[in-house]
């Protein structure tokens, strides 16, 4: 019956009218109250409580709907984040930018540097491209898809506001590497109101052998997951062994907390190279808020250390 479903809905003409239809009618029409209920439901097999949020996940989903302010769409893209960054603690903090265009087709060869590069788009999750060598790149099929997620707004599917007004272009940056040539570790501070209280380090990303580790600010292991979906229908769980403290913490906490001021929860990333910190992104609902702590007791800890209003409400910021 189910391999009859799939067929249907997937590989017939009507399948995929109802499909197109119903995509359609979610990311154009539906509101966004709705679509967030629907998919936290699709996703944790329960009903988002948005008039009294109690977990982690109802407070960020809370945030999505609640907490709207142009401060949000500034940080959330990944060019204009930059004046954020340097504003606030300093641009030796940045990763060296080569390059902004508004369209794909600028990108040549002779433009990218002899070192490595990451290119990627501003205004979306994911889609990013190394490359070590441009001699032995073929930038045309790179160019296609960067040109297609530059029509894409990710706030359509996502509704996530922060990026439904950003203007999409690609930039291109130095790719950071440690002396072996390996790609640094990073680690996604994770604060509330304004103040670090988990520190997320992934290990293998793009993996089988993908992991997820959790730390408080003392480095302590902490008893919960909060994993992701990997492509080979696994999670990413927590490793059976443990990450050695990055030299850097004090400072990452530190600079963590000043630039989460104005949240109510917020997560910041950051690349250790060789205990030289570099800032990743600003990241507003992790996993969208849609994928479970476990224990779920661990959704509730959580959720009561975050006071919804406390920094937002108070922030200047806040009708920016």
């Amino acid at each position: 019956m189910k391999k009859a479903f799939y067929f249907f809905y997937h590989k017939t003409l009507v399948g995929n009218l109802i499909r197109y239809m119903y995509h359609l009618l979610k990311e154009r029409v539906w509101p966004d109250k709705v679509v967030i209920k629907y998919d936290y439901r699709r996703s944790m097999g329960k009903t988002l409580n948005l008039s009294n949020p109690v977990t982690l996940n109802e407070k960020i989903n809370w945030l999505k709907l609640n907490d709207r302010r142009k401060i949000q769409t500034i940080c959330a893209d990944k060019v204009l984040v930059r004046d954020y960054i340097k504003d606030k603690i300093g641009e030796q903090y940045l990763v060296p930018l080569i390059l902004v265009v508004k369209n794909a087709n600028e990108i040549e060869n002779e433009d990218l540097p002899e070192f490595p590069v990451i290119i990627k788009t501003n205004h979306d999750s994911g889609g990013v491209f190394m490359i070590r060598n441009k001699n032995t790149i073929d930038l045309k099929p790179i160019r296609v898809k960067l040109n297609d997620r530059l029509r894409k707004n990710y706030y359509l599917k996502s509704k996530e506001w922060q990026y439904k007004n950003i203007k999409p272009r690609i930039l291109v940056e130095k790719l950071l590497l440690t002396k072996s040539g390996d790609i640094p570790m990073d680690y996604k501070v994770h604060c509330f109101n304004g103040k670090a209280h988990l520190i997320q380090v992934d290990i293998g990303r793009g993996s089988e052998s993908h992991f997820r580790n959790w730390y408080d600010t003392n480095w302590e292991r902490q008893p919960f997951k909060w994993s992701s979906p990997k492509a080979n229908n696994k999670r990413t769980d927590p490793a059976d062994f443990d990450i050695d403290k990055p030299t850097s913490l004090s400072e990452m906490l530190e600079l963590s907390n000043t630039l989460a001021q104005p949240f109510d929860y917020v997560r910041i990333d950051w690349y250790n190279v060789d205990g030289t910190l570099y800032f990743g992104e600003i990241t507003f609902h992790h996993d969208s808020g849609y994928q479970p702590i476990v224990p779920e007791e661990w959704d509730v800890k959580l959720g009561n250390l975050v006071k919804l209003g406390e920094n937002s409400k108070k922030n200047d910021l806040l009708n920016a």
